[in-house]
């Protein structure tokens, strides 16, 4: 009897306790709810706040529902980066574009902000023109010239595709004028310096007439032209064509000189048609694609193994590669500013001094060439 009184009372606490412990997981539940529906809300007031500031609004605003009328509920993609993919549209004069709809998980809609923050300071043709922007709750677009010719990306890394067609010495020397042209414009061309931190291939666009323009400013930071050195917090970057002081500041100071980095790794890859990390390389020279690239520079030998490089040719590429291997110094002071770059690939080759074999070791084997896509390190 005894026993059983112990068992009906241990079966009521048991019961009050469950009990006690599910109205607490749901007040914590609904609690949790209420202050994401409240951050959602204040960041949306923040973002309408940081438009009207910007004076973005004189960009065309367009709801949710015209976005997917624009893109025929986004039956046309054309691809996808770390912040959003991006579709095919018209507007209803005709006219194409590119409509990229931003990640609903980046709650905080910095990426948005960056985005909008940047472009909408810019006017050069070697930057993508914003044409306008949707902002509704979690629902973020952004609309850009379309491009005929798509990213840099595919012609740089043609992996047998016959329907994209090769592009000549002459057409990558242009190209990657070009860039450094709209880079020149973003550090010293503005108001306020654009450093874009994520230049590499993919967000390099092409217009039908191979005209590039610097696209995806989703990490952009602006700052004043006096400000030589930048405070950033947190580390932002694509792996294989992020600067060394970004992630580690033992190397220099985060600035202007970061995006001449990146710019670097890039031309190196316009020469050598592959990307600058192979996690499958025999050899650890090899993974490190500025080592592989300087020996065989040093050695004379063919920057372009895959291909017959004309003598004219060559000497476009070496140039080419030469500026490169400057762009990449390990430390920012060793790097020249990008206005300096522009003047190196017009100059003539025999101006051209070879550089110091970058200091910087390889990069480990565990670096899949899946993780070039943007991410922010925390």
């Amino acid at each position: 009897m005894f026993l059983i009184h112990v068992l009906t009372v241990f079966g009521a606490v048991l019961g009050g306790l469950m009990t006690c412990i599910v109205i607490y997981c749901c007040s914590c539940k609904c609690m949790s709810s209420t202050l994401k529906f409240w951050s959602s809300r204040k960041n949306d007031r923040e973002i309408e706040a940081f438009l009207k500031n910007y004076g973005a609004l004189a960009h065309q605003r367009y709801k949710f529902s015209e976005i997917k009328k624009m893109t025929n509920s986004f039956k046309d993609k054309l691809g996808e980066g770390g912040f959003g993919a991006v579709y095919k549209g018209e507007l209803l004069s005709g006219c194409p574009v590119a409509v990229k709809i931003l990640n609903a998980s980046k709650g905080n809609g910095e990426d948005f902000i960056n985005e909008v923050a940047s472009i909408s300071r810019t006017s050069h043709i070697n930057v993508v023109t914003l044409l306008g922007f949707c902002c509704e709750g979690h629902k973020k677009a952004l609309i850009y010239e379309f491009m005929h010719n798509g990213s840099l990306e595919k012609f740089i890394y043609n992996k047998g595709l016959e329907a994209t067609p090769s592009l000549s010495w002459d057409n990558l020397w242009e190209i990657a004028l070009g860039i450094a042209r709209g880079l020149e414009y973003l550090h010293r061309g503005c108001n306020t310096r654009i450093l874009h931190f994520d230049i590499k291939p993919h967000n390099i666009l092409l217009d039908e007439d191979f005209c590039p323009k610097i696209s995806d400013f989703g990490l952009a930071k602006l700052c004043s032209r006096k400000e030589s050195i930048v405070s950033m917090p947190d580390a932002r970057g694509t792996i294989g064509y992020v600067a060394p002081e970004v992630w580690n500041r033992n190397f220099g100071g985060v600035s202007h000189k970061s995006d001449v980095y990146s710019y670097g790794m890039m031309l190196l890859e316009m020469v050598g048609g592959r990307k600058n990390i192979n996690a499958e390389a025999n050899h650890t020279s090899e993974i490190y694609f500025p080592h592989w690239v300087y020996s065989r520079l040093e050695q004379g030998g063919d920057l372009r193994p895959d291909k017959v490089i004309a003598t004219e040719e060559n000497e476009i590429a070496r140039r080419m590669t030469i500026v490169g291997l400057w762009c990449v110094q390990t430390f920012p002071r060793d790097r020249p500013t990008i206005s300096r770059v522009i003047d190196m690939l017009e100059d003539n080759m025999n101006s051209l001094e070879m550089p110091p074999k970058p200091v910087l070791s390889s990069p480990t084997r565990s670096v899949p060439e899946s993780t070039t896509s943007s991410l922010q390190f925390e």
